[in-house]
């Protein structure tokens, strides 16, 4: 049989059509907001709005990242150089926009610092219409992308693993559209504060907080994303729970060597070594362990203390 025609493919996340759908949407609506945005702030001088523009360019990016990804994942789902599937392109992808944020942060930081040492005449009024309709497309992107986030947190909450259940694209775009509307709402109020009030530090200042803000979400993606791609998963609920099977199955034994890695969303693959005195072998410890319906592959190697010629591998 050629490798090519393996009756076990590894195919682990069955992806998202939904979300890709929608994040396709949403990308749209923001790429129009981001040029209308980025626009009126040089235009109109606000360093707000400006802020708030290349913080939807980023918004942009990682859906657009995400929308790749999705399809990325798709194609090569049944390429056999992938030895645990292609979820983890969709995590690359956040991963990597994780990482444009931090320079457009850097870039936002630069540009606010200079205008609130340099203050320039703001024409308030078309920079405040601006602001609001990106207001209004972030709010419509965030009802676009909630939709599916929910459902999905519904169906998996019983099984007590939430936060490791979600699309982590879309989970992060979802929480990127809402920090995006609180810099829209930032921009606002410096614009309001600057017309009404004379305030115009509030502009370069609220720059500088939705600076904060991009960047606050791009370490928190890269710190998510990154324990994904490194494999840092000891710490997961499913690692006691293999642990607990264990202990408590018929036969004893003693754990003596066990690695656990995500494949998808909420899906794990699990390679463990066993020590027994009894007689035991794999397929029984495989049994008890297939309950956890997380764990999606399941390699075991039993050394039982009266057979010293070797392992038995499943």
């Amino acid at each position: 049989m050629s490798v090519f025609d393996l009756p076990h493919p590894h195919i682990f996340d069955e992806g998202n059509p939904l979300g890709e759908k929608k994040t396709r949407w949403a990308v749209l609506l923001t790429i129009v907001m981001m040029v209308a945005e980025i626009s009126g702030g040089w235009l109109f001088n606000s360093m707000a709005l400006l802020a708030d523009g290349w913080h939807m360019s980023s918004h942009a990016l990682a859906l657009g990242l995400s929308v790749m990804a999705y399809k990325a994942a798709r194609y090569f789902a049944r390429d056999t150089r992938f030895s645990f599937g292609t979820w983890k392109i969709e995590v690359l992808g956040g991963y990597t926009s994780a990482i444009f944020l931090v320079i457009i942060a850097c870039l936002m930081l630069f540009q606010s610092v200079e205008r609130l040492l340099s203050p320039s005449p703001i024409h308030y009024v078309q920079a405040i219409a601006i602001a609001f309709a990106g207001l209004m497309i972030n709010l419509v992107c965030a009802w676009l992308l909630k939709d599916d986030h929910s459902h999905e947190h519904h169906h998996h909450e019983h099984h007590g693993h939430d936060d490791h259940h979600h699309d982590l694209n879309l989970r992060s775009a979802y929480i990127h559209v809402l920090s995006d509307a609180a810099t829209s709402v930032l921009a606002i109020v410096a614009l309001v504060g600057g017309k009404y009030w004379g305030a115009n530090w509030l502009d370069p200042l609220m720059g500088i907080t939705g600076a904060v803000l991009v960047t606050v979400w791009a370490f928190g993606l890269l710190r998510d994303s990154g324990r994904i791609l490194l494999d840092a998963e000891m710490d997961a609920p499913v690692v006691a729970e293999i642990h607990e099977a264990i202990g408590e199955s018929r036969i004893k034994a003693e754990i003596t060597d066990i690695h656990v890695w995500r494949v998808g969303k909420g899906k794990y693959s699990c390679i463990l070594s066993l020590f027994s005195s009894e007689e035991a072998n794999s397929d029984y410890f495989k049994r008890i362990l297939s309950v956890h319906e997380e764990l999606v592959h399941i390699t075991v190697e039993v050394h039982n203390g009266k057979n010293l010629r070797g392992p038995v591998s499943g």
